[in-house]
Protein backbone atom coordinates (compact mmCIF):
# COMPACT_ATOMS: atom_id res chain seq x y z
CA UNK A 1 0.00 0.00 0.00
CA UNK A 2 1.37 3.21 -1.22
CA UNK A 3 1.58 6.14 1.38
CA UNK A 4 -0.24 9.68 0.43
CA UNK A 5 1.88 12.76 1.28
CA UNK A 6 0.72 16.23 1.35
CA UNK A 7 1.99 16.77 -2.25
CA UNK A 8 -0.40 13.80 -3.55
CA UNK A 9 -3.34 16.71 -2.41
CA UNK A 10 -1.08 20.12 -3.34
CA UNK A 11 -0.45 19.41 -6.83
CA UNK A 12 -2.79 19.90 -9.59
CA UNK A 13 -3.72 17.08 -11.34
CA UNK A 14 -4.03 18.72 -15.63
CA UNK A 15 -5.84 15.91 -17.88
CA UNK A 16 -6.56 16.39 -21.55
CA UNK A 17 -10.13 15.09 -22.25
CA UNK A 18 -9.69 12.29 -25.01
CA UNK A 19 -13.13 13.09 -26.66
CA UNK A 20 -13.21 17.20 -26.30
CA UNK A 21 -10.98 19.66 -26.45
CA UNK A 22 -11.34 20.18 -22.54
CA UNK A 23 -8.56 20.60 -20.00
CA UNK A 24 -9.22 19.08 -16.44
CA UNK A 25 -7.90 20.66 -13.34
CA UNK A 26 -7.89 19.00 -10.09
CA UNK A 27 -6.62 20.53 -6.91
CA UNK A 28 -7.37 20.04 -3.50
CA UNK A 29 -6.98 22.96 -0.68
CA UNK A 30 -7.04 23.14 3.18
CA UNK A 31 -9.44 25.80 2.73
CA UNK A 32 -13.23 26.49 2.76
CA UNK A 33 -15.11 26.36 -0.40
CA UNK A 34 -16.07 30.17 0.90
CA UNK A 35 -12.15 30.91 0.66
CA UNK A 36 -11.78 29.35 -2.72
CA UNK A 37 -14.62 31.34 -4.02
CA UNK A 38 -13.14 34.69 -2.40
CA UNK A 39 -9.75 34.32 -3.84
CA UNK A 40 -11.04 33.71 -7.24
CA UNK A 41 -13.87 36.91 -7.05
CA UNK A 42 -11.47 39.57 -4.89
CA UNK A 43 -9.60 40.97 -7.30
CA UNK A 44 -6.99 42.04 -5.09
CA UNK A 45 -6.47 38.78 -3.46
CA UNK A 46 -6.68 37.49 -7.23
CA UNK A 47 -3.88 39.44 -8.27
CA UNK A 48 -1.39 37.99 -5.66
CA UNK A 49 -1.68 33.98 -6.28
CA UNK A 50 -2.41 34.16 -9.97
CA UNK A 51 0.31 32.96 -12.49
CA UNK A 52 3.83 32.08 -12.11
CA UNK A 53 5.50 33.23 -9.55
CA UNK A 54 8.33 35.51 -11.68
CA UNK A 55 4.75 37.47 -12.87
CA UNK A 56 3.02 40.82 -11.04
CA UNK A 57 -0.69 41.10 -11.87
CA UNK A 58 -2.48 44.08 -12.72
CA UNK A 59 -6.62 44.53 -12.15
CA UNK A 60 -7.52 46.52 -15.11
CA UNK A 61 -11.48 45.63 -14.70
CA UNK A 62 -12.85 43.37 -12.33
CA UNK A 63 -16.60 42.90 -11.94
CA UNK A 64 -17.04 39.51 -10.35
CA UNK A 65 -21.36 39.05 -11.10
CA UNK A 66 -23.41 37.50 -13.40
CA UNK A 67 -22.55 39.21 -16.27
CA UNK A 68 -19.60 41.27 -15.33
CA UNK A 69 -16.37 41.52 -17.08
CA UNK A 70 -12.74 41.43 -16.06
CA UNK A 71 -9.31 41.69 -17.57
CA UNK A 72 -5.90 41.68 -16.00
CA UNK A 73 -2.30 42.40 -17.15
CA UNK A 74 0.94 40.20 -16.10
CA UNK A 75 4.16 41.89 -16.05
CA UNK A 76 7.90 39.95 -16.20
CA UNK A 77 10.56 42.16 -16.67
CA UNK A 78 9.86 43.77 -20.49
CA UNK A 79 7.34 41.36 -21.34
CA UNK A 80 3.86 42.04 -20.47
CA UNK A 81 0.42 40.39 -22.01
CA UNK A 82 -3.53 40.53 -20.98
CA UNK A 83 -5.97 38.50 -20.12
CA UNK A 84 -10.34 39.09 -20.53
CA UNK A 85 -13.60 37.76 -20.11
CA UNK A 86 -16.95 37.74 -18.76
CA UNK A 87 -18.24 36.26 -15.43
CA UNK A 88 -21.50 34.40 -16.66
CA UNK A 89 -22.10 33.15 -13.46
CA UNK A 90 -21.18 33.69 -9.74
CA UNK A 91 -22.78 30.99 -7.22
CA UNK A 92 -21.73 30.01 -4.25
CA UNK A 93 -20.00 26.83 -5.45
CA UNK A 94 -19.07 27.55 -9.05
CA UNK A 95 -17.73 30.16 -11.33
CA UNK A 96 -18.63 30.00 -15.26
CA UNK A 97 -16.64 32.41 -17.05
CA UNK A 98 -14.87 33.22 -20.28
CA UNK A 99 -11.47 33.35 -20.58
CA UNK A 100 -9.37 34.88 -23.53
CA UNK A 101 -5.48 35.55 -24.06
CA UNK A 102 -5.35 38.84 -26.21
CA UNK A 103 -2.78 37.40 -28.30
CA UNK A 104 -5.14 34.94 -30.08
CA UNK A 105 -8.41 37.09 -29.47
CA UNK A 106 -10.19 34.15 -31.21
CA UNK A 107 -9.63 31.32 -28.72
CA UNK A 108 -12.04 32.13 -26.37
CA UNK A 109 -12.47 29.11 -23.65
CA UNK A 110 -15.47 28.35 -21.75
CA UNK A 111 -14.42 27.94 -18.13
CA UNK A 112 -16.20 26.12 -15.20
CA UNK A 113 -14.85 25.88 -11.78
CA UNK A 114 -16.06 24.48 -8.86
CA UNK A 115 -15.66 23.76 -5.32
CA UNK A 116 -16.16 20.78 -3.36
CA UNK A 117 -15.92 20.70 0.22
CA UNK A 118 -14.24 17.10 1.38
CA UNK A 119 -15.26 17.93 4.95
CA UNK A 120 -12.46 18.61 7.65
CA UNK A 121 -11.55 22.20 5.95
CA UNK A 122 -10.42 20.78 2.74
CA UNK A 123 -11.80 21.42 -0.78
CA UNK A 124 -11.61 20.43 -4.09
CA UNK A 125 -11.28 23.15 -6.60
CA UNK A 126 -12.26 21.29 -10.48
CA UNK A 127 -11.67 23.72 -13.56
CA UNK A 128 -12.80 22.73 -16.61
CA UNK A 129 -12.12 24.56 -19.78
CA UNK A 130 -13.02 24.07 -23.19
CA UNK A 131 -11.40 25.20 -25.97
CA UNK A 132 -12.05 25.79 -29.07
CA UNK A 133 -9.81 22.94 -31.03
CA UNK A 134 -7.49 20.43 -30.15
CA UNK A 135 -5.02 22.29 -31.20
CA UNK A 136 -5.79 25.08 -28.86
CA UNK A 137 -5.76 22.60 -26.17
CA UNK A 138 -2.53 21.44 -27.16
CA UNK A 139 -1.12 24.22 -27.22
CA UNK A 140 -2.09 25.69 -24.31
CA UNK A 141 -0.63 22.27 -22.57
CA UNK A 142 2.80 22.79 -24.29
CA UNK A 143 2.73 26.70 -22.81
CA UNK A 144 3.91 25.70 -19.93
CA UNK A 145 0.81 26.41 -17.88
CA UNK A 146 1.53 23.39 -15.17
CA UNK A 147 4.14 25.22 -13.78
CA UNK A 148 1.82 28.61 -13.52
CA UNK A 149 -0.81 27.22 -12.52
CA UNK A 150 1.43 25.02 -9.49
CA UNK A 151 3.00 28.00 -8.71
CA UNK A 152 -0.10 30.16 -8.46
CA UNK A 153 -1.99 27.79 -6.36
CA UNK A 154 1.29 27.49 -3.93
CA UNK A 155 1.10 30.82 -3.62
CA UNK A 156 -3.08 30.82 -2.92
CA UNK A 157 -1.95 28.16 -0.45
CA UNK A 158 0.32 30.62 1.50
CA UNK A 159 -2.37 33.46 1.21
CA UNK A 160 -5.02 31.00 2.83
CA UNK A 161 -2.81 30.33 5.94
CA UNK A 162 -1.83 33.79 6.42
CA UNK A 163 -6.05 34.62 6.81
CA UNK A 164 -5.77 36.60 3.51
CA UNK A 165 -8.70 34.74 2.52
CA UNK A 166 -10.99 35.33 5.40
Amino acid sequence: MSQTTSEDFTTARIEADPELPIIRITRDFLATPEQLLRAHTDPELFARWVGPASVTTEIDQWDARDGGNWRYVVRRDDFETSFRGCFHQVASDRIVQTFTWEEQPDGVALETLTFEDLGGGWTRLHAQSLVDSFAGRDAWLASGMESGVNEGYAALDELIRAGAAG
